[in-house]
């Protein structure tokens, strides 16, 4: 079997026990959005694109058709991302936008496959600031982005690509979750 291949399948096997970490956010998430809430996502790169991925499941629908969910990615407002960067730096594209968009009991959920990528630390740390809970999920332990977090979910591997694969697992395994508890 390809290298690649024996990584990832090792990898969610070890991981299988996080699906009831998952199922426990789906709930509280559910909570939080079906109470007027919202999710805010954040990451760069392919985490950017699977925060966009799990928004859009909100927004739109998984599975099964019910209201639509306040997500926001935060990296998809172009102006107002080249704005952020221009006036205050790379560090804070994320951070200011949980300041304008978070409310407190609202969730950030960062994605960051390294988990030390400096604008998203911010961003976590932004919502501590303004009472929003965090939840990320990263590369391998230890890592400050997973210190900084409410909980985190961390994928033992050395191979960003599989530490990706596996985020977007995750990620459906949430929207799952947050489906079956909603009314």
């Amino acid at each position: 079997m390809h290298p690649h291949l024996i990584d990832l399948s090792d990898v969610l096997t070890r991981l299988a026990d996080e699906t009831i970490r998952i199922r426990m956010w789906g709930r509280k998430l559910a909570g939080v959005l079906d109470d007027g809430g919202r999710l805010l996502a954040c990451g760069n790169g392919g985490s950017a694109a699977e925060a966009q991925h799990l928004t859009a499941e909100l927004v739109g629908r998984f599975r099964t058709d019910r209201r639509a969910y306040a997500a926001i990615p935060l990296h998809a407002d172009t102006s107002s991302v080249t704005a952020i960067v221009n006036d205050y730096g790379p560090d804070e594209v994320f951070a200011r936008q949980v300041e304008a968009h978070g409310r407190p009991g609202d969730v950030l959920i960062c994605l960051s496959t390294s988990g030390a990528s400096p604008n998203v630390l911010a961003a976590a740390r932004a919502a501590r600031d303004h009472g929003l809970m965090t939840w990320a999920f990263t590369g391998p332990p230890p890592n400050d982005l997973a210190c900084l977090s409410d909980d985190a979910i961390m994928i033992p591997s050395a191979s960003p690509a599989v530490v990706q694969e596996v985020h977007l697992v995750m990620v459906h395994l949430l929207c799952e979750a947050i489906e079956e508890a909603l009314p």
